[in-house]
């Protein structure tokens, strides 16, 4: 199955992006009176410079819904079908495994996407009086969220099926409940680059399944599923840049999140922490993925600093190259 091409609308450095429109164009597009008709003909679009197109392109909520409607319906994907291409039989005892990691592992995503409906709203409706701004942000976020939980029950279905038809543990009705929690709320900053950060570490893991998976309907799959994953981490990245460019949300708050990833012992290394963390409110499921012996462990976490710094950058403008300087950068910040 072909993945549609991902085109990031703004400034989104290491993204693919459309060309520079002509001057006269961009005046259109400033003034608010651009032929909306000739925007629609285009490939659909990520939005990545929002508070450039509330502020001053003059788009509206409708104008932003439409795009996600576009794009996602241009994404959608079968997950029936993807799983008919599978051939169960030759799936190896090592593959099995990822899959059964994977299917726990996105249980924890529906909490996720509902606690960011729920936030976005309540803090559209904070700001909405003192920055109309940021509220349009903030519900284009929980508009967009709603899309966010259907392409995760995708990925969630397809691995705990599989792992079905693998004859593998069943996860109890108990863990399931478990893992359904709801995250507590938090800054909306620290929300988004937490989420962008989470997709960056999900995206890095099923592509590297993917190369080593030798079935080829499931070596799709995870195929699949990681692009979905680079295109929510997108989506995210967008709106935290949003807040930021609004200059009501601090970058500081962007840094301490991907400090709390990057520092020795942080959460990119998930469950193989000397010490993980025991949380009575919710579960992270970086800190429940099961490395069994001889099983494949999709770590690379060079390759995933590397996508968070850019991350930062596209966020916050700050270029930063390694873990040490994220942590100075945020030492900086806060004034310490």
């Amino acid at each position: 199955m072909k993945t549609p091409t991902v085109i990031i609308d703004g400034s989104s450095e290491g993204a693919l992006q459309q060309p520079p429109l002509p001057v006269a164009r961009q005046q259109l597009e400033m003034s608010g009176l651009a032929d909306e008709g000739l925007r629609e003909e285009g490939k659909p679009v990520i939005v990545a410079d929002l508070y450039r197109a509330f502020k001053e392109e003059k788009r509206t909520l409708v104008d932003i819904a439409w795009e996600q409607q576009r794009l996602h319906e241009s994404r959608r994907w079968s997950v029936m079908e993807m799983l008919a291409a599978i051939d169960v039989e030759r799936v190896s005892q090592s593959d099995r495994l990822l899959v059964w990691n994977a299917g726990r592992a996105e249980l924890t995503t529906k909490p996720g996407a509902d606690r960011l409906a729920r936030l976005s709203d309540t803090e559209c409706r904070r700001w909405q009086e003192k920055n109309p701004v940021v509220a349009s942000i903030m519900q284009a976020c929980g508009t967009w969220s709603r899309y966010w939980n259907e392409e995760e029950a995708h990925h969630e279905t397809s691995f705990n099926r599989l792992a079905t038809l693998f004859a593998m543990d069943r996860v109890t009705d108990e863990t399931f409940i478990e893992f359904r929690k709801v995250f507590p709320d938090d800054d909306m900053l620290r929300t988004l680059t937490l989420l962008a950060i989470s997709e960056i570490v999900a995206a890095v893991n099923y592509a590297n399944c993917a190369r080593v998976i030798q079935e080829p309907g499931l070596k799709a799959l995870f195929k699949q599923v990681g692009a979905d994953e680079i295109q929510h981490m997108n989506y995210f990245i967008a709106f935290a840049k949003g807040l930021v460019d609004s200059a009501e949300y601090a970058p500081k708050e962007a840094f301490s999140v991907a400090h709390f990833f990057l520092r020795d012992g942080g959460e990119v290394y998930g469950s193989k922490r000397q010490h993980v963390e025991q949380r009575g409110t919710h579960v992270n499921w970086w800190d429940h993925l099961e490395y069994r012996e001889g099983m494949y462990s999709p770590d690379a976490i060079d390759k995933k600093e590397t996508l968070i710094f850019n991350a930062l950058k596209r966020i916050t403008g700050i270029t930063v190259s390694s873990a040490e300087e994220v942590e100075d950068k945020w030492m900086e910040l806060v004034g310490c």
